[in-house]
This record gives C-alpha cells, structure tokens and sequence, in this order.
C-alpha cells in the first residue's frame, strides 16, 4: 500500500469533484476524485486516505450503501456525507451513520468546504489519539467523550434528558476541539423552535471559520445559556455542564432519541 493521501472526493457531477481538488490542491493537500463508490472502494483497497468526502445521491452504490461497505470491509477511513437533496431527514441520517464525522450540502463555497475539510481531519486525527494506547506526550486527553448519560448526535452535539420533560443541549468536546479555538457564538433566542438536523447555532473559531452545530433534537427554546455568548470560554472548559447551549421543551423526544446514540 502506498503512502497515504488526504482525501478522496466521490461524486458523480464533475462540476464538484473539480472544486473539491481545487480547494484541497490550494491548501497542499493530495485528493483522489472518483466518480462512482465501487471505484472509490477499489480506491481504499489500494491506498489508504485521511478522509473521504462522499455523495449521496449516486448510480451503483449510493453514499449510505457505501458506508454501509465500508463497515462490512473493516474500513475506517472518516467520511463527509455530501448533499444537492438537502433535507433534515437525510441530515440526520448521515450524522447518525457509522463513520461519518460530518455532512455538508450543496452547493458550498469554498470556505465553506475547507472549513469542513480541515475540521474533520482534525477530528479524525482526534478520534485516532484517543484509540491510540500511548496518551499524548502531555499526559492530557485528545478529548472528553460525553457522559453516559448524555444522548449524542455523531461528533458534533448532545443532549441530556431532564426529569421535567425537558432537555439540555450542547456541543460536543471533540467538535470544539477540531474547530481549534472558539472566540464566540450565535445562538438563538428564547421562544424560537428547533429543528433536529438543522444548524441551531454556529462557533466562530480564532481565525472568523464560522462552524455551523447540527440541533440533536427539536423543541421550543426555554432558555439559552447566556454565559456562553458572554464568555464563550465555559463552553470550551467545561461543554458538557456549565457549557450547555439550550434548554429546551421537546415535543417528541422518542422520535428524536432514536437518531442518537449514548
């Protein structure tokens, strides 16, 4: 096997796998495109990559049968699920399959492409050192998981479930983390309603990325953490108490439950 490459871009319009070598070329990085998942698969059997960047909506294997390939290969290359069919339902689908570290739809700019690219591999790279049996040379963890209890959507946030039937939501360690620094956030206001698989705020890291949080479950809005607007470093420090985002009123937190994992 050769050494490996940063990313391999399947899609099946040209148009994208074109922007995609583009935009990763510019930062230095090698990319493989392919316009078919039983290419791509012959690809990760011959070469081993940092991250793949997957449509969905394709001929042959579609992009979750060809997740659904890649479990049953024993391949764990860290996979972006790409969309021109954007819908919540496939939203949560992607963040919820084995996997997938992100989802972006289409169309994207370039930075906003890039800003998902270099957050996953962070993620990945992450994901790696925390599997890894030595602990980083300063003796700290490459993240903090979500607690047990803790209800969590993919890599990116979670929610905690309150006696009242209520809930708490927030963003997940390993998500700020691959971001690289937080210096502010956008959140929504009391009142507004959330939807499960839509962004429901976004993480302004150092260098003005704007990193856009998936909702892990819908509800109305009771009350937003204001200390994380003001100082946005609690959620840094501590994301999975003092750092929650939202306190919510869901309608049916069954349905919602049952896209997450504990």
């Amino acid at each position: 096997m050769s050494l490996a490459q940063d990313i391999l871009v399947i899609d099946d319009e040209p148009m994208v796998t074109q922007a995609v070598v583009k935009v990763c070329r510019a930062e230095g990085m090698t990319v493989t495109a392919v316009d078919s998942a039983c290419r791509a698969l012959r690809c990760l059997q011959e070469n081993k990559f940092r991250l793949v960047l997957c449509d969905i909506m394709m001929h042959e294997l579609d992009g979750f049968q060809f997740i659904e390939e890649l479990v049953r290969r024993g391949i764990q290359t860290p996979v972006v699920m790409m969309t021109g069919y954007s819908t919540v339902e496939i939203a949560v689908k992607s963040l919820s399959a084995t996997g997938v570290v992100d989802y972006i739809s289409k169309p994207f700019t370039a930075d906003e492409l890039l800003t998902v690219i270099l957050r996953s591999l962070r993620c990945s790279m992450l994901l790696d050192e925390a599997e890894s049996v030595c602990l980083p040379s300063n003796g700290s963890m490459s993240y903090v998981p979500c607690p047990a209890d803790y209800y969590r959507f993919g890599y990116v946030s979670w929610v905690l479930m309150e006696d009242e039937g209520t809930a708490r939501i927030g963003v997940s360690d390993l998500f700020l983390r691959a971001a690289e620094g937080i210096r502010g956030f956008e959140l929504s206001v009391p009142g507004e309603e959330l939807v499960q698989g839509t962004p429901c705020a976004v993480a302004i890291s150092m260098d003005g990325s704007a990193h856009g949080i998936m909702c892990p479950m819908g509800g109305k809005i009771l009350e937003a953490n204001v200390d994380a607007q003001s100082t946005p470093s609690v959620v840094e420090k501590d994301p999975y108490f003092r750092g929650w985002l939202y306190r919510i009123l869901p309608p049916n937190p069954e349905s919602d439950l049952r896209w997450l994992s504990l």
